[in-house]
């Protein structure tokens, strides 16, 4: 088999497992993805046609019907459920260190099932376009702007341009390098609107470093010791939400839970907090009971 039919059996292989999701893909995102016309893209879909797959066109994104299609067997061979591909990815991620093993495994996931494809069936439609702009500048190596990024922290609405690198536990954020801060932070990939992949490669990929996310998917500089004690319904509404949590809970009854670890920023949990005021009771430090008051002494002024 020559070079070019391989990379083109290549292409419909990938192809194939694309269209293996619940949202569906745009032709145009998969010819920009592929980088070929959206001519070659309709002749893949009538070969899979061809040989029994039905595609089914919602509004423009295209997906495999495969309730309807003849190869319903070879399909599910073809990509992970979306609970694999969740439990895939939580499994890596929940490992705490950097490690070779982590690393490791990320490679042979990766090498049998690309970001993109691991990525599709945990973001949502928007998600995955931004995503998928981000891989390609990631493996460019080059510089993007988030058009329109609304901060939480700043509490605004700008552009701003970053050097992305790496994603968070199911591509919820990206990692990426600001020059303007000159730090390396998370952006969520939910506040992005739009992304511009720019010409610019590269220029402070020696600073490109990843921080560790606390239990609550905060990033920071600061490590700050904290003991809450929950219900048995803030229990199971913090190992939902936040799994990894599981680690550092201690049951004391069956209506009464430690959970002691520290955390990078107090905005993490003391949001879950706020949330369940009646099923949580803060042990330490200080620091949070404080915060705790005054976000909830903002939060009445607002009712008035």
């Amino acid at each position: 088999m020559s070079e070019a039919s391989q990379k083109k059996l290549r292409q419909m292989l990938e192809l194939l497992l694309m269209l293996n999701n619940k949202y569906g893909r745009s032709k145009q995102a998969l010819a920009e993805h592929f980088r070929c016309t959206q001519r070659t893209i309709n002749r893949y879909l009538n070969t899979f046609k061809e040989v029994g797959f039905v595609i089914e066109n919602n509004k423009g994104y295209v997906k495999i019907d495969k309730e309807n299609s003849d190869y319903k067997d070879l399909s599910e061979l073809l990509h992970f459920s979306e609970d694999e591909s969740l439990i895939l990815t939580k499994a890596i991620d929940s490992i705490d260190t950097n490690t070779q093993l982590k690393e490791l495994l990320k490679k042979k996931l990766y090498s049998i099932y690309n970001f993109d494809r691991v990525a599709s069936p945990v973001v949502k439609r928007h998600g995955q376009q931004i995503v998928q702009k981000l891989l390609h500048a990631i493996s460019d190596k080059r510089q993007v702007q988030l058009i329109q990024y609304r901060s939480a922290n700043s509490n605004d609405i700008s552009n701003r341009i970053v050097e992305p690198f790496d994603f968070t536990q199911n591509y919820t954020s990206v990692w990426a390098f600001e020059p303007e801060a000159e730090i390396c932070k998370t952006f969520k990939i939910s506040r992005v609107s739009k992304i511009e992949i720019l010409s610019q490669n590269f220029l402070f990929e020696e600073k490109h470093q990843k921080g560790r996310l606390d239990v609550f998917r905060m990033t920071g500089n600061k490590n700050i010791p904290v003991h809450i004690r929950l219900s048995l319904k803030a229990y199971n509404l913090l190992i939902e939400e936040f799994p990894r949590a599981e680690y550092y809970i201690q049951k004391k009854n069956d209506n009464l839970y430690d959970f002691e670890a520290d955390v990078h920023s107090l905005y993490g949990i003391g949001r879950f907090v706020l949330g369940l005021p009646s099923d949580i009771e803060v042990v330490e430090p200080q620091s949070l009971r404080d915060y705790l008051i005054d976000e909830m002494k903002k939060g009445i002024k607002k009712l008035k």
